[in-house]
C-alpha cells in the first residue's frame, strides 16, 4: 500500500482567508528569479523593508540561507536544483497559507522548474520578477567572488557559466538592473505591486 494512502490532510477551522483579514492585506509569493549578481537578494531585501514600514507580514527565503539548514544536503546537479526549487516551493506555499507576503529570491535557472513553483498558486497569488541583467556585468560585479571561482573551475555546475540559465519568456515583472540602480528599481516593483496586496 501506497503510503499515501494513510495521509489524509487535516482540515484546520482557522484557514488562509481568516488570517489574511487579520493581517489586513492578500498573502502573495514573489519570485525573483535571475543570474547570480543580478540583484535578486538585493531588489527582494529592499522590497521586504518597504512592506515591512508599510506594516504588511512578510518572510524572506534566500538562496545561500536556504542551503545552509532545509537544503544543505544538495549539491547544484541539475536535479538537485530541481529539488532545491520544489522544496522552497511547498515552503512557500505554507508561508502564503499563513498569509503571509513571501520574497524568494532564487537563481532558479530552469523554467520547467519555475512553472511548477507557479502551478502550486492561485494566478493572484504569485508573482515572477525576472531580474534581467547581462551575464558579463554580472561577472563584473562577482559580489561573491563565485565566477572567478567557476572560471578557474573551481565551482563546477554554475549558472551561467558551466550551467544554463533559461530566461523566463512571460514574467510578471522584469527589471533591468544594469540600467535600473537599486532605488529606481524598486520603485518600479512597488508600483507594479500597489493594487496587489492590500485587502
Amino acid at each position: 500500500m501506497s503510503k499515501k494512502n494513510n495521509i489524509i490532510p487535516h482540515d484546520h477551522k482557522i484557514d488562509k482567508l481568516s488570517r489574511s483579514k487579520v493581517k489586513g492585506h492578500k498573502p502573495k509569493l514573489i519570485w525573483f528569479t535571475g543570474l547570480s549578481g543580478s540583484g535578486k537578494s538585493t531588489l527582494a531585501g529592499k522590497l521586504e523593508e518597504e512592506f515591512f514600514k508599510r506594516g504588511v507580514h512578510t518572510y524572506m527565503l534566500d538562496g545561500d540561507n536556504i542551503r545552509l539548514g532545509l537544503n544543505k544536503d544538495l549539491g547544484f546537479s541539475l536535479d538537485d536544483r530541481t529539488e532545491n526549487i520544489r522544496r522552497i516551493a511547498e515552503v512557500s506555499k505554507l508561508f502564503i497559507d499563513a498569509g503571509l507576503v513571501v520574497l524568494a529570491a532564487f537563481v532558479s535557472p530552469l523554467r520547467k522548474d519555475r512553472d511548477f513553483v507557479r502551478s502550486l498558486f492561485s494566478e493572484e497569488e504569485f508573482v515572477e520578477v525576472f531580474v534581467d541583467c547581462p551575464l558579463e556585468v554580472c561577472e563584473q560585479r562577482d559580489t561573491k567572488g563565485l565566477y572567478a571561482k567557476a572560471r578557474r573551475g573551481e565551482i563546477k555546475d554554475f549558472t551561467g557559466i558551466s550551467s544554463p540559465f533559461e530566461a523566463p519568456i512571460q514574467s510578471e515583472f522584469t527589471i533591468k538592473t544594469n540600467k535600473n540602480d537599486v532605488t529606481n528599481s524598486l520603485k518600479a516593483i512597488l508600483d507594479h505591486l500597489k493594487d496587489e496586496i492590500k485587502e
